[in-house]
């Protein structure tokens, strides 16, 4: 039950605010020095309880974030923070087109969504779009100045 290891004392103990602020700007070396310093231990003792609090961040990081995905329905599979750089290389610009093409087919799919959805409801399209209608009163509008133009000046 009790730990006699005196390293355990030391990493256990809490870091001073300055510290942990190196250690969350990843500022490690000048962490290490200056809690070395401060408390007057080795830099090994020192280097050991900053990985310990290093490692507790980003355990404590990743449980707010896999809270965060799974409030928003993300799976937890689609998080990592161990994700190694693939190997592949970058995809050449011909089959970003492809890409495109996919994501025309899905806004054409969202369209027709959203189309059956408006007619569950029973929303009925206009016949002329409201651009369409506010270019046509323009348009009367520029006819019937210019017949009273023409009448008043010619």
């Amino acid at each position: 039950m009790f730990n006699s290891d005196p390293s355990s004392k030391i990493v256990n103990a809490k870091l001073p605010k300055a510290v942990m602020m190196m250690i969350e700007k990843n500022n490690l070396v000048m962490a290490i020095k200056t809690l070395a310093e401060d408390e007057n231990i080795s830099m090994d003792d020192a280097k050991d309880r900053i990985d310990a609090y290093e490692t507790a961040l980003k355990v404590k990081q990743q449980q707010k974030l896999t809270t965060i995905a799974n409030k928003q329905g993300i799976p937890n599979e689609a998080i990592s923070f161990d994700r190694a750089p693939t190997a592949e290389p970058p995809q050449p610009l011909v089959k970003n087109r492809v890409k495109t093409t996919e994501q025309s087919q899905g806004f054409k799919r969202l369209q027709a969504g959203v189309d059956s959805q408006l007619n569950d409801l029973g929303y009925k399209k206009p016949l002329l779009p409201f651009w369409l209608k506010r270019l046509l009163v323009i348009a009367v509008v520029m006819i019937g100045l210019f017949f009273i133009l023409r009448s008043v000046f010619g």
